[in-house]
């Protein structure tokens, strides 16, 4: 199942004129593409699908799209290290989702 997994944006970036972001999600970070949602800023949450962030959400949308995914067994994607950004390799889920 394909689904939008909701991350803090910790950083800006642009590569190639076009904005990107670290995404933090519950300690696994990633580059996200920021295209779509050029108004989200370090702090915001975002709801990222395959790579691209598709809308701005506030935090308590946040822990109750990640409350509703872990019901789910949905969470294996942001668990799972990817390798493809430092500090990936350690995964613990922020406090709100004990």
């Amino acid at each position: 199942m394909c689904l939008g997994i909701p991350g803090k944006v910790v950083e800006l970036s642009t590569e190639h004129d076009t904005l990107m972001g670290k995404v933090d999600f519950g300690g696994v970070f990633k580059r996200v593409c920021l295209a779509y949602t050029p108004q989200a800023q370090p702090g915001q949450y975002v709801i990222v699908h395959v790579g691209f962030a598709l809308e701005v959400i506030d935090e308590s949308e946040a822990q109750r799209v990640f409350a509703f995914l872990e019901r789910m067994n949905e969470l294996q994607e942001v668990r799972e290290p990817s390798g493809t950004e430092s500090g990936s390799h350690s995964v613990v889920p922020p406090d709100w989702m004990a």
